[in-house]
């Protein structure tokens, strides 16, 4: 069965139409899944620029803004929309008048509007698949019956366009199933670069990977690791954001605080929730932006609100670049934000053109009018428009930019150089193809998508700025961006300031920055500030960004960066804990005022013992010298002049001679002392015991037997000596253990002898055997009268000299713990052994000096006694003593005659 037309004019037309409807529905329902007449049912019909010529072009622009709910185009887009095609036609002139560039072929176009949304770009753009369509006319016959006219239709082998990344990522999943290639001039979604699934597209923008990749650099440069990030909802900035993350992480050394998406349709009070997220994370003052220019605006108008001027700072990306309209109202708050842009230049050519466009010589561009009417704020007569009141008739008089604000738009650049990267291939294709044809020849007719691809990706060519435009593998053009930032405050021109540029590595100026009030240190965006010198970071889990500070403490030094570890034990850390230094090394100095005592006193007692000495030297042969026992007199006191000799071993410098020394004399001065002692008092106790059974003299009371029996008891002290040579022969040690307190820098290592507190002690404790063993016989010797003896002067001076030492262990074992110890104990030693012999030397000896000096008629010789007289004495003397003490206790109540 075949369809009826009313005329041959019109089946042509209506056989055209429905192979066209017919195929271009089914594809669209495949890939949107809605009809297509939705749009046609309200009066939106596809609309075009048609430029006639030998090779066709395809042209997407975003001639009207996104349309309200229901409508698919709104207002006209003046820099956007219609200087961009503008810069398509201003190219296509170029190119058509270049006698070099495609000679005798002329290119001609067909330029879309996408009305900013991708559903309605993606209808739009079944137009330049249209000639690919194969179609079935066969139920297609005239009124005569004859088969229809059908015009050839027209063929686009290439597209430019389209400018926003979504728009660009539908249109090109149609086009590649036709094998159209595809050149953007604004696209910079990260997606765009898969091969595999956008294979027909390339572009001579940047993609949003290399713009991420300058946009960390910066970030990185300005010592920034922790930072937030805003994306629009939709391909552009959602893409935008993930490429920053994704390289972020790859990179190292930088933390995401929040990653906020702003929806499609924000609802009332969406950016008051925004701003405070951010500010949930206070220290992320760093703001990353891939936004749309209204809710960038949306973003500093509700910052501003919050009275958080000047706390946010922003990177944006090329959708901020260096545009007024996104601050405008805000700039007090936009600040210091740091912006990037594709490298671009303003188009001289361009300018000179499309300011010398008007309605006469414009014809071509369908939608100028409606740009004439909106720049110019006035209306012309268009059958079927209503106008507002009051708005003014246009007059066509009007000239661009000086009847109007005027400022290239930033893309116009890349549509030229998308439109002779085109004409390039094109060029090099027919050069190959058709060397010496003139014109389009056959192997050209129709062009072959693929290997025009091919051509395409193979260009390089100095653009319109004078950069060079090539592609690489995947279609992308190389990374060039200039950074900038928006100065306020203390300049003379307020707005974007070139601050350095991206070619593949940054090129920061940090001297031209400036910031919030003029400032020009950069601020800080970090989780957590450098520690101090001496501290590790204390990592927080999960971000690696965040930390918190711990000092090395006590004897502690910063290892790493993250470790810290105990110096050595001969080492202390440094003051800024970054390593160990030696620790100072100390003994007692004779100007410490722990050893001026102890060696004053021992001075004193020198001299004293040495003139005691030479007193008894000198009256060697009187009556009082001969009395006190010559012999033990003298090794008694050689034995308190050790004593005094010792303070000056134990505070010399160690060494191993000292350290002998000490060893030797420490116990032996004491025990000589005492072994003397012993010896006589052993001697009065045994000859009055002996007394008193007996008139016959105990045995080995002669000086001779004496002398023997005290070196005998010194032999043992000096037996045990060198035996402790033997086993540990003397060495100095430093001890650094003693004086370690909390604080590192009190911290000393004390250079000592190589005797511990137990080792002192077990030298010196032989002699205490002795002290105590002669201070039991002076007190058995208690009652012997003092005309016949020395025992009450012995038996005094070991009470004193027990006290002493009972003194002596408390604070010597007391300050065991203090940082003080070595001094306190040697001075604690060298006073208590100072006091033991100066009391020996006073209660036994000052007062025979005294009698033998001041008073020598005393010093003279009595009656011999025999022994037995001496024991009878004796043993009254103690009976009276006896009965005394009776009386005092109460036994007897009769006193004696006083006067007998």
């Amino acid at each position: 069965m075949t369809s009826e037309v009313p005329s041959s004019h019109q089946c042509s037309w209506l056989g055209s139409l429905s192979g066209y409807r017919t195929w271009s529905g089914l594809l669209w329902v495949l890939l949107v899944g809605i009809s297509p007449g939705s749009w046609a049912q309200q009066g939106t019909q596809p609309q075009s620029i048609k430029i006639e010529g030998d090779i066709t072009l395809g042209g997407l622009f975003p001639v009207h803004s996104r349309g309200p709910a229901g409508v698919p185009c709104g207002e006209i887009k003046r820099e956007k929309g219609i200087h961009r095609l503008e810069a398509m036609l201003y190219a296509l002139d170029q190119i058509n008048s270049d006698p070099d560039l495609l000679p005798n072929i002329t290119l001609g176009a067909r330029i879309l509007d996408t009305c900013s949304r991708d559903t309605y770009a993606l209808e739009q753009s079944l137009t330049f698949v249209q000639a690919l369509i194969q179609k079935d006319n066969s139920d297609v016959r005239c009124s005569n019956g004859e088969p229809p006219i059908i015009p050839k239709p027209e063929r686009v082998v290439g597209v430019i366009g389209a400018s926003g990344s979504s728009v660009s990522i539908m249109v090109a999943n149609v086009l590649r199933l036709f094998a159209i290639p595809q050149i953007s001039y604004a696209s910079t979604a990260p997606e765009l670069s898969d091969n595999s699934r956008y294979e027909f597209f390339s572009r001579v923008v940047p993609p949003d990977s290399y713009q991420a990749q300058a946009m960390v650099d910066i970030v990185k440069a300005m010592g920034w690791n922790y930072v937030s990030t805003l994306a629009s909802e939709g391909n552009y900035g959602e893409s935008g954001v993930d490429a920053f993350l994704q390289i972020s992480r790859e990179a190292g050394g930088l933390c995401i605080a929040q990653s906020i998406k702003i929806p499609r349709e924000p609802r009332p009070g969406e950016f008051e929730k925004i701003i405070k997220r951010l500010m949930e994370t206070s220290n992320a003052r760093g703001v990353i932006i891939f936004a749309n220019e209204d809710d960038i605006k949306r973003v500093l108008q509700t910052a501003k609100k919050a009275n958080l001027t000047g706390h946010f700072l922003f990177v944006g990306s090329d959708s901020w670049g260096a545009k007024n309209s996104p601050i405008q109202d805000q700039e007090d708050v936009a600040e210091g934000a740091v912006t990037i842009l594709p490298k671009r230049a303003s188009i001289d050519g361009f300018d000179q053109y499309f300011t010398s466009r008007s309605l006469e010589n414009n014809r071509r561009n369908m939608w100028f009018a409606e740009f004439w009417e909106d720049d110019f704020k006035c209306k012309l007569t268009r059958p079927g428009i209503k106008y507002e009141a009051g708005r003014r008739k246009c007059t066509g008089d009007e000239r661009i930019s000086r009847d109007s604000q005027y400022e290239q738009e930033g893309k116009v650049q890349f549509v030229i150089d998308a439109v002779y990267a085109m004409a390039h291939a094109l060029h090099s294709m027919h050069l190959d193809l058709c060397a010496g044809y003139m014109g389009v020849c056959e192997k050209m007719d129709p062009v072959e998508g693929r290997m025009l691809l091919q051509y395409i990706r193979s260009v390089n060519f100095n653009g319109s700025a004078g950069t060079g435009v090539m592609f690489n593998e995947n279609g992308d053009a190389p990374g060039r961006y200039d950074i900038f930032q928006y100065q306020l405050s203390n300049v003379s021109n307020p707005g974007y300031k070139l601050i350095g540029q991206w070619t593949n590595h940054l090129r920061l100026n940090p001297e031209e920055m400036q910031w919030s009030g003029g400032d020009r240190k950069i601020p800080e965006s970090v989780c957590s500030f450098p520690c101090e010198s001496g501290e590790r970071k204390k990592m927080v889990k999960g971000v690696p960004c965040c930390w918190h500070c711990e000092l090395c403490d006590g004897y502690q030094y910063l290892l790493d960066e993250f470790s810290c570890d105990m110096c050595p034990f001969d080492m202390r850390p440094l003051k800024n804990r970054t390593g160990c230094r030696p620790t100072p090394i100390i003994k007692l100095e004779w100007s410490s005022p722990w050893a001026i005592i102890p060696v004053f006193l021992a001075i004193l007692g020198i001299l004293a013992t040495t003139g005691v000495i030479a007193t008894f030297i000198r009256f060697n042969d009187t009556p009082i010298v001969r009395a006190s026992g010559r012999e033990l007199s003298y090794v008694l006191l050689t034995g308190i002049f050790l004593i005094y000799l010792i303070t000056f071993l134990m505070i010399a410098e160690p060494s191993v001679a000292v350290c002998a020394f000490r060893r030797l004399l420490l116990g032996l001065g004491m025990c000589i002392t005492y072994s003397a002692m012993l010896t006589k008092t052993n001697r009065i106790y045994r000859i009055f015991e002996q007394g008193k059974k007996s008139v016959t003299p105990p045995k080995f009371i002669s000086p001779t037997s004496q002398l023997i029996i005290t070196f005998i008891l010194i032999s043992v002290q000096l037996l045990g000596v060198f035996i402790w040579f033997g086993v540990m022969p003397p060495h100095t040690i430093i001890d650094y253990e003693e004086q370690k307190p909390p604080n590192p820098e009190f911290a000393r290592g004390v250079l000592k002898c190589d005797m511990s507190d137990l080792s002192l002690i077990l030298c010196l404790s032989y002699s205490i055997v002795l002290m105590i063993t002669c201070t039991v016989y002076a007190i058995k010797s208690r009652g012997v009268p003092e005309t016949f003896n020395e025992a009450k002067p012995i038996g005094f001076t070991m009470y004193t000299t027990c006290i002493i030492w009972l003194a002596f262990v408390p604070i010597f074992f007391g300050t065991a713990q203090s940082t003080e110890k070595m001094f306190i104990q040697t001075t604690t030693l060298t006073v208590s052994m100072s006091l033991s012999a100066t009391v020996s030397l006073g209660m036994l000896y000052i007062p025979k000096v005294y009698v033998i000096i001041f008073h020598p008629e005393q010093n003279v010789q009595k009656r011999k006694r025999s022994f037995k007289a001496v024991v009878q004495a004796a043993t009254v003397t103690t009976q009276l003593s006896q009965k005394s003490s009776d009386k005092q206790n109460g036994e007897s109540k009769i006193e004696p005659d006083r006067s007998q």
